[in-house]
């Protein structure tokens, strides 16, 4: 069997052939298994909730999960945006679930997570983007969970300050937003979402005195300039971490793998990262925007 096979995709409003590229080595990863990693997922069946460590097919689940952190994902498992990277369903979401807080609660105690990551589907579809469920879920949970550190990583919310404000002021240690890829790509990528917004939306939050967070994935086509030019981008605007992680396609119908990143090209970066001045940089080919969340705090 070759490495390679080829195969058509829509790319834009055309049809484009891509190349499924077996995955090298480095990116192979054991599947989650284990004690806590049956806890976790028994529960999460049992209160009907949803993580992006399961919903994005995250390599590191297992890992976080035996280290007391875990990443919930509010506002349903519906997602109001069809970006081409993301394995979260795209379609027209449901109503809030009216006991979705209190479920993600009563888990937390009874996994006894020291650090909790809360993250959603964009909710286009609400008057206020869901900002006041994102509000109700930070400040239950700081309420209830004494002691237990969270970071956010939160929509665009259409760049409303007004929005990012009720996030704000409900005290999260970190609230992180993600810029996916590189300028020249996110129109490719993102759906809604633009690149300029999204440093916007990081601007914002670094002048009200948040500690900032974003990320990257690589492999989609970018080229070392316009990733050295994201990160002082970011920089610019007050960001002070990073991650940078290796991008995994989902499915066919996603955007295709353009290159698989040498593990060694991730660590360079790490090391371009700490001389432009972040505070904290994950990069490597399995980091996504949550690993190792807990350090970041320090």
């Amino acid at each position: 069997m070759s490495d390679t096979e080829k195969n058509t995709i829509s790319s834009g409003d055309s049809e484009a052939p891509v190349t499924f590229r077996r995955k090298p080595e480095w990116l192979k990863v054991r599947l989650p298994r284990g004690f806590k990693t049956g806890q976790v997922i028994s529960l999460l069946n049992e209160r009907h909730l949803h993580t992006i460590c399961s919903s994005g097919m995250c390599p590191n689940r297992a890992e976080c999960w035996g280290n007391g952190t875990a990443t919930f994902m509010i506002g349903g498992n519906t997602c109001s945006r069809n970006c081409k990277f993301c394995n979260v369903t795209p379609g027209r979401p449901g109503p809030l679930d009216p006991k979705e807080i209190d479920n993600i609660v009563e888990s937390i105690k009874t996994l006894g997570l020291k650090h909790v990551v809360i993250t959603s589907v964009t909710r286009d579809d609400l008057p206020d983007g869901g900002a006041a469920h994102w509000a109700d879920t930070i400040r239950a949970i700081k309420r209830e969970c004494p002691g237990v550190t969270m970071e956010v990583l939160v929509p665009d919310f259409m760049g409303d300050t007004k929005l990012l404000d009720m996030v704000i002021e409900a005290g999260p240690e970190i609230i992180s937003h993600n810029m996916e890829t590189v300028e020249r790509l996110t129109p490719s990528v993102r759906s809604v979402a633009t690149y300029r917004r999204s440093l916007a939306v990081l601007e914002y939050l670094a002048s009200r005195g948040v500690r900032t967070k974003s990320g990257i994935m690589l492999g989609l086509g970018e080229t070392r300039e316009e990733i050295l030019a994201t990160m002082d981008d970011l920089r610019s605007v007050g960001c002070s971490i990073m991650t940078i992680g290796q991008y995994l396609q989902p499915s066919r119908l996603h955007y295709d793998v353009r290159e698989y990143v040498h593990p060694d090209t991730f660590a360079e970066y790490a090391i371009i990262g700490k001389q432009k001045g972040f505070r904290h940089i994950e990069s490597a080919p399995m980091v996504r925007s949550s690993y190792h969340a807990e350090k970041h705090l320090l």
